[in-house]
């Protein structure tokens, strides 16, 4: 889970009470998480820079309905995931989810041979392969979890799903995955 500031909530009142600097802060935070959620859902960079922005838009607008003391992140990628889902809706695209890898990490000992590279290489594009070949719901609950590694809670509220489901989705989409994989 990605560590956020402890002052957090206290930059949430001071954004609803209309301080602006307050609210960057908490863009400046969520923006990474938000655009690469948008991006899963939406499918494309170009919307998702919308619907992320779009998102903390009507984040600010709505900041008088947060639930004091709740987390924020949740909240906010539940409205950037509805913005997402709205831009595929209208644009009527239902283009293959791209999910791209991070940065491979390495161990630091020494550089990977070529052939370690390349079977790497191979095994990442077979696992997005497979990824990509799951439901769309499936697809959904695998990125956020593990992808953009969020919590239960947090993948529920940007999917605007309940916890049960998101542990339902995620143990069948693993099956279906290690069939796949297999």
């Amino acid at each position: 889970m990605v560590s956020r500031p402890h002052d957090e909530s206290a930059l949430v009142e001071r954004a609803r009470r209309g301080d602006e600097q307050a609210y960057e802060e908490l863009v400046r935070a969520h923006q990474g998480i938000a655009f690469r959620t948008a991006y899963l859902l939406a499918g494309n960079a170009s919307d998702a820079e919308e619907a992320a922005q779009d998102g903390f838009v009507k984040a600010y607008r709505a900041l008088g309905r947060f639930r004091t003391g709740s987390p924020f992140r949740p909240w906010l990628l539940q409205i950037v995931a509805n913005e997402a889902r709205n831009r595929r809706r209208s644009s009527g695209r239902r283009a293959a989810l791209a999910l791209r890898a991070a940065t491979e990490e390495t161990s630091g000992d020494a550089a990977p041979s070529p052939e370690g590279v390349l079977l790497a290489g191979e095994n990442r594009e077979r696992l997005f392969a497979a990824v990509n070949g799951l439901r769309e719901e499936e697809r959904l609950v695998i990125a956020c979890r593990f992808f953009l590694e969020l919590s239960e809670q947090e993948t529920a509220a940007a999917l605007d799903v309940r916890v049960g489901t998101v542990k339902s989705r995620t143990s069948r989409a693993l099956d279906h995955l290690r069939e796949a994989y297999a």
